[in-house]
């Protein structure tokens, strides 16, 4: 018959048993655990240029985000927090193809560091995991639990953040052109052959879509003097990447956090490639519902 126990949760920083090294193992072996995804182990004990050592980095298998992870046990500290964001500035600079996420994991995070951390998010992606250890019984055996205590702030979209910036379309022809606002027209046409009702919603930031009164922009546009420039909601793919190129479409680069392919199109370049371009923006609008 099985036995219920009362867990009791023990400090690792005193135990003799347990070390950094221990727990650093064992995230390297499950990196899972954490809680962060089905993760894999991209590199141990990783040497820094200007000194020091990243415990763990690891990578999500189906995007190109990493996290620069830092173990330590009790209490966090100072020293503690700003080595964990000097790693991964440093990772991000070094691999700017990559995106890249700081993550501090701790025994204890305490109230005023909680604090201080939250000052960074937002600006910083960081996240804190709490880690406590638990002994079952008589068995010396261990369990670690990992609790996320500070995630990643969520920022704002720009579709909360439009219905004080709502203009018309006079003020596009004033940005840019009759001919790259007709562009954009032209590309509602192209979205209406599989999204039908969409209108364009005219905004200070950017020309985007709506439907019954209702904003969805898997696609937007910003009608400049001399080109329509073109954000696409899509993850990333080697294959869509390598179509861009092949088609010669001019790539303004891919924003990895937002998740946004950005194209700059002349009216001669958007005839060339009515069939790529409404390909991803069906893509696109599938991606969305």
């Amino acid at each position: 018959m099985s036995q219920i126990f009362n867990p009791e949760k023990i400090n690792l920083q005193n135990n003799p048993q347990i070390n950094e090294k221990i727990i650093q193992e064992k995230i390297a072996e499950s990196p899972a655990i954490l809680g962060l995804g089905d993760l894999i182990l991209k590199d141990k004990e990783r040497i820094q240029p200007r000194a020091g050592r990243l415990d763990l980095l690891l990578q999500d298998p189906d995007s190109l985000r990493r996290y620069e992870v830092e173990i330590q046990l009790g209490k966090t500290d100072e020293s503690h927090i700003i080595r964990t964001i000097e790693y991964w500035d440093e990772e991000r600079k070094r691999y700017p193809q990559y995106d890249h996420c700081a993550v501090i994991v701790a025994e204890d995070i305490t109230s005023r560091f909680h604090n201080v951390i939250n000052l960074f998010n937002g600006n910083i992606p960081i996240i804190a995991i709490q880690m406590n250890a638990f002994k079952c019984g008589k068995s010396d055996d261990i369990a670690l639990v990992f609790t996320t205590v500070l995630d990643e702030r969520t920022l704002g979209t720009d579709d909360e953040d439009e219905s004080q910036d709502i203009t018309d379309r006079n003020y596009w022809l004033s940005r840019g052109t009759e001919m790259t606002v007709k562009m954009a027209d032209d590309l509602l046409g192209m979205i209406k052959q599989f999204a039908d009702s969409y209108e364009l919603n005219y905004t200070k930031f950017y020309i985007g879509l709506t439907k019954d009164g209702k904003t969805n922009n898997f696609v937007t546009f910003r009608p400049r003097k001399g080109a329509l420039n073109v954000d696409i909601k899509l993850p990333y793919s080697e294959e869509i990447q390598k179509q861009i190129d092949i088609n010669k479409l001019d790539d303004m680069g891919y924003l990895r956090r937002q998740g946004i392919y950005r194209l700059r199109l002349e009216k001669e370049n958007l005839q060339k490639n009515r069939v790529f371009l409404e390909d991803l923006f069906r893509k696109s609008f599938n991606s969305s519902n």
